[in-house]
């Protein structure tokens, strides 16, 4: 325990609660070890001190007043009417008044905020009484995404330490959570399940509560006490970016799984009883209708009535409630136009009163700032409609400032704020911090034997195999014979990162290496185990190319990683505009070898041309670290045999054309191309008739924001121009250049394609530009409060000589520019990524809700670039703002 912290208290003549937790701290630890005679000492003494708090607790509960509910607010009678889930008993509640009879203004103010690590000191926290930190996507020690373990269990206890550092009469231990959302995928060598999606299809419950249990465990060991999961929300529409992190289309299958989340992070009773050591707090989110935005836009607006709306997307949270989960994730979105954070009828009269949830509620990363009349760091209207906490990650101070003169002026009703400061501490006191002491002190902290432990990567690969969904057999090619001479290609036949998807290692999940997953196993790796314990041989390659023909290639595409609205989707397109991995599995077929598709996904996606040009077709979600999952079900035994048969089924309906965004079993016109339920085995007949490779999108105008130049071509509706004076050119595939050719273009290879990239050449004999444009100017706020980059890889073709000026605007007359010469660092001749955050343009007077111009490039002096990348990119750590 960290005994300087309490004997600082002590001095100060404190007496309060976390006493008691010291005591029982010690008492925890003491069942780890053999005790000798200190210790049975120590231990004598904590029973006095227990003795004595028994009695201070019993005198309290005689006279603590009851817990005060609001007057009753009426809501549809379709919202379920719970019971009491535990969370409340006498003791508990006698603790929280006596800690809050002792507690200043300030110090409940501060309770109700959290702040980010990135924007917050531990040095700070001996200032501000703030109750919780986070670390958010791309937060890490030292900014660093490749923290080491004992970097973030330093981190942790640095930050409990310094906020009970700060004298006061009431000491309340700091609460740090983080998103886990499968398994604690911030850290390095940590064991990574697959995203709901797969876990859905797998139909197993007592697997979800296994992998909660794993999770929490290899959290306990990182000195975290708190996760952002399970995410409970019913996708309904698969163009949302964050459709994988739902479990099913299907309320009942989310409604299955979640209470038992829950019991795997929190343990059985949790609520009830306590979080003992080795589980971690729960978060059910997002409440609520997160899942069933209009077209499937993250943070949209779900427009249904209030009987859908509880019936479906609130399917998740009863079982949730009743599993004793003791913090609720309030969204981003809206209903029928109400940002659900200042939604008192839904916060307070559905979740808190009709469904009796007696944990606290939270807003999710500024989402506060999002209501009409607030900002950032100002909303009393959302603490009025029901949150308990704001997540204000980077606007902390603001925050704890203004709730503070609010509450002084009456803005926010005391009532309001001690209800909010009670059901916080009632989830600390739960989540055992009161007892569990400091990071680096609890008895299960340091174990890094847990992170990747044998044991919690059986239990992932058990995943895999059982969300693996068969969708095509051809003629009975699966399983594979181990014996035979197989290839294995495609975009992520060896990438971790790829299989695993966003939330992963950063907010994104892009950016990782094969080295960022110590204990994993890539598809590759996988198979060749399984097949050279045959005597089978397999080779790896990129894009089909082999010395010796094999018998079979597992070709391996799918999405590429994203998080939130960066994966939202205008129609359900696989590659729309880019066959790749089209022409890739027909160059296969079209030289006579059978090929098995992998598609590595968060969701169904229009692929018919790719499930016809396959003889076998595999849906594998985003199955994570254990790749040899895939080999266990797709390779078979020495008798080529089945080693373990398909057992996953589709909770998600499989789109018949590209425009079935929102498609679900049991609604009206219900037209799917592989239907809920889906999913073959070895024992049914495999074979799949032509499919219409149709799409379905002729009259359906698709909006490119974020994409500007990728695989050798500027993407639609964006188009390049070559500028001088007051001329310009504007051209595509072919090279060119200005009226005069102060500067052109040519073709080049990159990225290991033929006319992969472009080279730009300024002459230097007059000022000259490379924007590209769009008549029709888009929105790039939303990217923008992301805290997203503009992204280009580039090539420097000799040194720069002069100001190198990137721009960006509403149109080319009104660009705001900034030099980014010392930002090219690039040594001549090498490939090189450069991010330039959006703030950075905002900083310098962009308006990023009217964007015509994503990307200029101008100079006076002579310049030789190229380029084969230009787009908008997650911030992992790794941007940069020259104007700074």
């Amino acid at each position: 325990m960290p005994d300087q912290t309490y004997k600082s208290a002590q001095k100060s003549g404190h007496k309060s609660v976390l006493m008691l937790g010291a005591a029982l701290g010690v008492l925890c630890a003491l069942s780890f070890v053999i005790p000798d005679v200190a210790e049975a000492k120590a231990k004598a003494a904590a029973h006095k001190t227990v003795k004595k708090k028994k009695a201070v607790a019993k005198k309290a509960i005689a006279k603590k007043p009851a817990v005060v509910r609001e007057a009753l607010i009426a809501v549809d009678p379709a919202w379920p009417k719970l019971g009491d889930a535990g969370l409340i008993d006498a003791a508990t509640e006698a603790q929280i008044t006596d800690l809050m009879s002792r507690m200043t203004l300030e110090e409940k103010v501060g309770q109700t905020i959290q702040a980010d690590i990135n924007f917050i000191t531990p040095e700070e926290l001996k200032t501000y009484p703030l109750g919780s930190i986070l670390a958010g996507g791309n937060s890490s020690p030292g900014q660093n995404e490749r923290a080491t373990p004992d970097q973030w269990l330093k981190l942790a206890d640095d930050y409990w330490r310094a906020a009970l550092e700060r004298p006061s009469k009431a000491p309340i231990p700091l609460l740090f959570g983080i998103d886990a959302v499968h398994g604690h995928s911030n850290l390095v060598g940590a064991t990574i399940f697959p995203h709901n999606v797969g876990l859905g299809a797998a139909h197993n419950p007592e697997l979800i509560r296994k992998i909660g249990a794993a999770t929490a465990a290899e959290m306990a060991a990182a000195g975290v006490d708190w996760t952002f999961a399970p995410t409970v929300a019913v996708a309904r529409d698969k163009r949302w970016g964050r459709a994988y992190e739902s479990y099913s289309e299907n309320p009942a299958d989310v409604a299955a799984y979640a209470g038992k989340m829950v019991e795997g992070l929190q343990g059985v009773d949790g609520g009830r009883n306590g979080v003992k050591p080795g589980h971690i707090m729960s978060t059910a989110k997002h409440f609520l209708g997160d899942g069933g935005t209009k077209d499937g836009k993250d943070q949209g607006d779900a427009e249904m009535n209030e009987a859908d709306l509880a019936r479906i997307h609130g399917a998740g949270y009863p079982p949730a409630i009743e599993a004793g989960t003791l913090s609720v994730m309030i969204s981003f979105s809206s209903w029928n136009g109400i940002k659900m954070a200042a939604n008192k009828r839904l916060i307070t009269g559905a979740l808190k009163q009709r469904m009796h949830f007696d944990g606290f509620t939270i807003t999710d990363w500024n989402a506060q700032g999002q209501v009409p009349g607030c900002a950032n760091d100002d909303c009393p209207e959302a603490m009025n409609a029901g949150v308990d906490m704001f997540m204000a990650p980077d606007s902390w101070k603001g925050m704890y400032n203004n709730t503070l003169a609010e509450v002084k002026s009456g803005k926010i009703p005391m009532s309001r704020l001690d209800d909010a400061v009670r059901r916080i501490l009632r989830a600390k006191i739960k989540g055992g911090l009161f007892t569990l002491g400091a990071p680096l002190d609890r008895p299960l902290s340091g174990h890094w034997d847990t992170l990747g432990a044998p044991e919690h990567r059986a239990i992932a690969r058990q995943a895999v195999r059982e969300s693996l969904v068969l969708i095509k057999n051809e003629n009975h090619v699966l399983p594979i014979d181990p014996g035979a001479r197989i290839l294995v290609t495609g975009s992520g036949a060896n990438d971790i990162g790829k299989q695993a998807g966003g939330w992963t290692i950063t907010w994104q999940g892009t950016g990782n290496t094969r080295a960022d997953f110590p204990n994993g196993e890539s598809i590759y790796e996988g198979i060749s185990k399984a097949a050279e314990k045959a005597g089978g041989t397999v080779s790896l390659s990129d894009n089909g190319f082999y010395k010796e023909k094999p018998d079979v290639a597992v070709v391996v595409i799918g999405e590429d990683p994203y998080a939130e609205f960066q994966g939202d989707r205008p129609n359900l397109d696989y590659q729309s505009g880019d066959r790749t991995d089209l022409e890739l599995i027909h160059k296969l077929k079209s030289q006579g070898v059978k090929v098995v598709t992998i598609f590595l996904s968060g969701r169904p996606l229009w692929t018919n041309p790719e499930i016809n040009a396959s003889d076998a077709f595999v849906a594998a979600w985003l199955p994570g670290t254990e790749g040899g999952g895939i080999a266990d079900v797709i390779v078979g035994d020495l008798n080529r045999q089945p080693r373990y048969d398909f057992k996953g089924k589709l909770t998600f309906s499989w789109p018949k054309t590209a425009n079935q965004g929102p498609l679900n079993v049991g609604t009206m016109g219900y037209d799917p191309l592989f239907a809920y339920g889906y999913g073959l085995t070895y024992a049914d007949i495999g074979d799949v008739p032509q499919l219409s490779e149709e799409s379905g999108l002729h009259d359906v105008a698709v909006v490119n924001v974020d994409t500007y130049f990728a695989a050798g071509r500027i993407k639609a509706p964006w188009k390049l121009s070559l500028i001088e004076g007051q001329g310009a050119n504007q051209g595509d595939l072919t090279s060119f250049g200005s009226p005069n050719g102060v500067v052109t273009q040519s073709t080049i290879d990159a990225d290991n394609k033929q006319e992969g990239g472009r080279a730009l050449v300024f002459s230097g004999e007059a000022p000259g530009e490379a924007a590209i444009t769009t008549a029709a100017p888009v929105d790039l706020s939303r990217q923008t409060t992301g805290k997203m980059t503009l992204g280009i890889t580039y090539r420097l073709d000799a040194a720069v000589t002069g100001p190198v000026l990137l721009g960006m605007g509403a149109d080319l007359a009104s660009e705001k520019k900034i030099d980014i010469a010392s930002a090219l660092t690039a040594p001549v001749g090498q490939w090189k990524t450069l991010k330039i955050t959006l703030d950075c343009f905002v900083a310098a007077g962009l308006d990023p809700k009217t964007v015509g111009v994503p990307f200029s490039l101008s100079s006076s002096q002579p310049l030789k670039l190229s380029y084969s990348s230009i787009k908008l990119a997650s911030d992992e750590g790794d941007a940069t703002c020259p104007a700074k």
